[in-house]
């Protein structure tokens, strides 16, 4: 994984690099990538995801909103006995969650595109790194938990880097999966879940073309491009929303939830050294590694600041005594819990 500077100065940058609202905005005027042709599949999907507006953080917070209860209904749906009139409710809540679903990823393709170019040249096309990007942000909007408190962008931004990596590592076996392929696989994916809900087992290719409008050999043309993906996303059968790729473990990198924890811990800490005098803000840093991640000796820090060891050790103590003030401790009193 990338340092822990790199991995902050990857979450620093995201905003400014989706936040325009034009899709000739999505690449800095050096960007190689700058020029590319609106004609092709690239570039089409770049102007179509330039058109799609940005959300706010209440329509963000309306939308995942609609996901949690989707998925609670679904669950439901699956396990309890209900009337017909339960069972048509919940359906439209599931329908709700689907398209608050979707919505969040269409708004949200410019922050794949905007990460994804960041690795162009590993050996991996760039239509396939938005593709693999596209997937690890359905992840994210699936396992989003909005009451943490940090934005559904920064939480993504760790799922649609990791899938980007894993298939630049992976190239020899990428599926190469073109953007059009990506609707239908979703759509298919929402119908086998609406089947197995009516039928109560797994539907047949057949079922699922008569469903879909399509013939056999399109749904197992689907289901070739979209095999690799789903195997990760596979039921384990222990319980309804536990999926095989939950159960791998990946130890080079950290999981998304801390991550984001770190990165919201690293602001209020700066807002909690804002605090402080200049200069006992400096020795803090270099005390204790905030800035490079080293830390330095007393005499280390005296010998910058030109002062004594002894001098260095009261103002740090100082320092202290100030961040143990209640309105500050209230700041970071979470993260110690």
């Amino acid at each position: 994984m990338e340092s822990e500077d790199e991995a902050e100065e990857l979450f620093e940058d995201e905003d400014e690099d989706i936040i325009e609202n034009h899709d000739s905005d999505l690449f800095d005027e050096d960007d190689p990538l700058k020029n590319i042709s609106t004609n092709d599949t690239v570039g089409l999907y770049i102007k179509q995801a330039g058109k799609v507006p940005l959300l706010t953080r209440v329509e963000e917070q309306n939308l995942t909103s609609l996901i949690d209860e989707g998925r609670k209904g679904q669950i439901r749906l699956a396990e309890e006995e209900l009337t017909l009139e339960q069972r048509e409710n919940l359906s439209e809540i599931v329908d709700e969650g689907w398209e608050a679903f979707e919505h969040l990823i269409q708004a949200n393709s410019r922050l794949v595109i905007s990460i994804a170019k960041k690795y162009v040249g590993r050996g991996v096309s760039f239509l396939d790194l938005i593709q693999e990007g596209n997937i690890g942000m359905m992840r994210a909007a699936l396992k989003f938990e909005r009451d943490r408190g940090y934005k559904f962008s920064t939480y993504a931004t760790w799922w649609i880097r990791q899938a980007i990596t894993r298939a630049i590592a992976d190239q020899g076996r990428t599926i190469r999966v073109p953007v059009h392929m990506g609707d239908k696989i979703n759509k298919m994916i929402r119908m086998q879940h609406q089947l197995k809900q009516d039928l109560n087992r797994d539907p047949n290719q057949d079922e699922l073309a008569e469903a879909l409008n399509v013939t056999p050999d399109d749904v197992q043309d689907m289901m070739k491009h979209a095999r690799r993906p789903l195997s990760l996303e596979m039921p384990t059968g222990k319980e309804d929303d536990a999926q095989l790729g939950d159960f791998i473990a990946d130890t080079d990198v950290t999981p998304p939830d801390e991550e984001a924890t770190g990165i919201l811990l690293r602001e209020h800490l700066q807002e909690a050294l804002a605090e402080l005098p200049p200069r006992e803000t400096k020795i803090l840093e270099m005390r204790y590694g905030l800035v490079d991640g080293r830390t330095l000796t007393l005499n280390e820090v005296g010998k910058k600041m030109g002062v004594t060891r002894e001098r260095i050790r009261q103002i740090e103590a100082q320092a202290l005594r100030r961040l143990r003030n209640p309105r500050i401790q209230e700041k970071l009193q979470a993260y110690l819990d």
